[in-house]
């Protein structure tokens, strides 16, 4: 089960990744109203990118906290997802391109998917 949740969390994290790398030329910080602009946006990244991998390397070394901050990160892209539906369906113009989409899609698909095999490991 842990090889299982080694995939998809990496699967995840790439989706997640991404999607803030697209959260940039978004100008995301605009969206949610965070002061500092794009300097402090890049700043709250560092321990949200530093906490992603440090995850991977709990989960290859079978650590339950592997399998916590996999929990983490799933309810953080099924939240991230809501909230980009929120600003799309409101009519914000961001996200909307055909690799925006995508990338929120499968941070949707892959983090439900890592919930249920984070779950899985963690009650063994």
């Amino acid at each position: 089960m842990w090889e299982t949740l080694f995939w998809i969390y990496l699967t995840n994290a790439t989706f997640l990744l991404v999607h803030e790398m697209d959260s940039a030329y978004w100008k995301e910080w605009e969206l949610f109203h965070l002061p500092g602009g794009p300097g402090f946006f890049m700043a709250l990244h560092l321990p949200i990118v530093f906490l992603a991998l440090w995850g991977v390397r709990q989960i290859v070394l079978h650590q339950t906290a592997g399998a916590v901050i996999a929990l983490v990160l799933g309810a953080s892209g099924a939240i991230g997802f809501g909230l980009h539906t929120f600003f799309i369906r409101t009519g914000h113009p961001e996200f909307k391109t055909p690799v925006s989409l995508a990338l929120i899609g499968g941070m949707l698909i892959s983090s439900l998917a890592q919930i249920v095999v984070a779950v899985r490991v963690l009650i063994g």
